[in-house]
């Protein structure tokens, strides 16, 4: 007999956002299985989940979400029946270097997850009955607003304007469509920009901080006017725990903090927060700012209205943006041994040896 409860996959459980649902999941929840399905590209990083990796309930699989025979496999064998779905290129800059890879795995890596749910689940005598496939999309598929304008809604027409966006919006596309057509219990959820421990240092916050350290250039894009609404991360992942248990089947919920930062703002409280944590004196670091061209298709302003996430789930964050910037800062500089091994790269060679480096 089963001695637990639920099999839940969680993909791209080794990234940011990912290993802090991971970490909430396995020990909230001792009777649920949790799955980390992972490919272990650059930004996924087992050392994230240290604290559960020896966990009975946890399990990791190295897995590409693009390989559809292997994936259907999984959900068969296992008896999958929840699924969180974050796996995903979202790195704007490098999708305007190579869209091909964004729509490889943002799109197709989707639809081979919808695919393969659909048929194991069908195989099943109870069919749809007690799954659920949850999609994590982000705010930037609904476009850009203007300075001082409204917020995002779930009713906000979608209007991407980067290879990234376009390709998360197209995966929320084929999640819909998989309910209207099959019946699929799904849901899908649009996120502002996330911040915390375990960010990958290509992203502003943890690559600005390490420059700051290290004393750095901080490359700002054209004057730092852009704007982007900014929630921690431990907040992201209660609000998915909330919807994955009590959200609508088939609806669509807006995850943000209420936390509108202009770029440039943000790069000088870093740099006040870092320089009074080591003991330099105030402001020594704002030198370090420069300006550099502003990067394509650059919108101006994200801004989510997470009202309906509020009044019918109870959710809303628990942190004031300073105090987890604070407390991101903390982090970074406390685990200086992570950070350096994410930005050498040696844990890629590692994982290369131990699990293969094939490539979605």
């Amino acid at each position: 007999m089963n001695k637990f409860s639920r099999t839940i996959v969680i993909t791209g459980g080794a990234g940011f956002i990912g290993s802090h649902v991971v970490r909430l999941f396995v020990n909230k929840y001792p009777d649920y299985r949790i799955i980390n399905l992972d490919l272990l590209t650059y930004a996924g990083n087992l050392a994230n989940l240290s604290d559960v990796e020896h966990k009975e309930n946890y399990e990791f699989v190295k897995m590409d979400i693009c390989d559809y025979d292997n994936v259907l496999r999984l959900f068969e064998s296992q008896h999958v029946d929840g699924i969180i779905h974050l796996a995903a290129e979202s790195h704007v800059d490098r999708s305007i270097k190579d869209p091909f890879l964004f729509a490889r795995t943002n799109v197709m890596g989707t639809l081979s997850l919808l695919q393969a749910a659909k048929t194991a689940w069908l195989n099943t005598p109870e069919g749809f009955e007690g799954k659920r496939f949850y999609h994590i999309s982000t705010d930037e598929v609904y476009g850009a607003l203007e300075i001082g304008g409204g917020l995002f809604t779930e009713t906000t027409p979608y209007s991407p304007h980067s290879p990234y966006s376009a390709s998360k919006a197209s995966s929320d596309h084929f999640v819909r469509a998989f309910h209207d057509t099959y019946g699929m219990p799904t849901i899908v959820t649009n996120c502002s920009n996330n911040y915390g421990p375990y960010q990958f240092p290509e992203k502003l916050i943890p690559l600005f901080i390490n420059n700051i350290r290290h004393r750095r250039q901080l490359p700002v894009y054209g004057k730092g006017e852009n704007v982007r609404d900014w929630l921690y991360v431990e907040d992201h992942a209660r609000a998915i725990d909330l919807i994955f248990h009590k959200g609508k089947t088939a609806d669509s919920y807006n995850i943000g903090g209420f936390n509108e930062w202009r770029n440039i703002d943000i790069v000088r409280l870093l740099v006040a927060t870092v320089d009074r944590l080591l003991g330099r004196k105030e402001g020594e670091d704002l030198d370090l700012i420069t300006f550099v061209t502003d990067r394509q298709g650059h919108d101006l302003r994200y801004a989510i209205d997470s009202t309906k996430l509020k009044s019918e789930l109870g959710w809303e964050p628990s942190l004031q943006f300073e105090e987890g910037i604070e407390k991101t800062v903390r982090w970074y500089l406390e685990n200086e041994q992570w950070l350096n091994s994410v930005t050498s790269g040696d844990y890629e060679q590692y994982y290369a040896r131990m699990y293969g480096d094939k490539k979605c």
